[in-house]
């Protein structure tokens, strides 16, 4: 029979697997990682400069506004003037050769038909009028 130096207790615990793995390495990389890009993040931002209009420079001249209004009952005010469908257009056709940068805000009420503000919006776009906007 023959004596083996280590004992059956110690073989089998050679022969298992390890149960636990060591973090450690792996928590210092991390921690590595983390400084170089707490020191590396600041570098990499950039700045955009602009030149921002000052006294130097003329200000832009503004363009004129127009309200156009829709009531309830179907009618159109422009600027507080109250006036039919084809005034309407008069007006807007006269107001985009004069100014064609002028801008018409075109104002509904919640009781209006969609149709007056259609109609309304068709005959700004039709007078010429290319800057159109909308408010409550």
């Amino acid at each position: 029979m023959s004596v083996s130096a280590y004992s059956s207790s110690d073989r089998s615990s050679r022969d298992g697997c390890i149960a636990e793995i060591n973090i450690s390495p792996l928590v210092d990389v991390m921690l590595v990682l983390l400084v170089i890009f707490m020191i590396a993040a600041p570098a990499v931002t950039g700045t955009l400069s602009t030149r921002l209009p000052g006294d130097g420079q003329p200000a832009a001249l503004a363009a004129p506004r127009v309200e156009l209004r829709v009531d309830a009952s179907g009618g159109f005010a422009l600027d507080g003037r109250v006036l039919t469908r084809e005034a309407l257009q008069t007006e807007l056709d006269a107001l985009a050769r004069r100014s064609p940068r002028a801008v018409v805000e075109i104002a509904a009420s919640r009781e209006a038909d969609y149709q007056a503000f259609a109609t309304a919006l068709s005959s700004a776009r039709a007078g010429g009028i290319e800057h159109i906007t909308f408010r409550r």
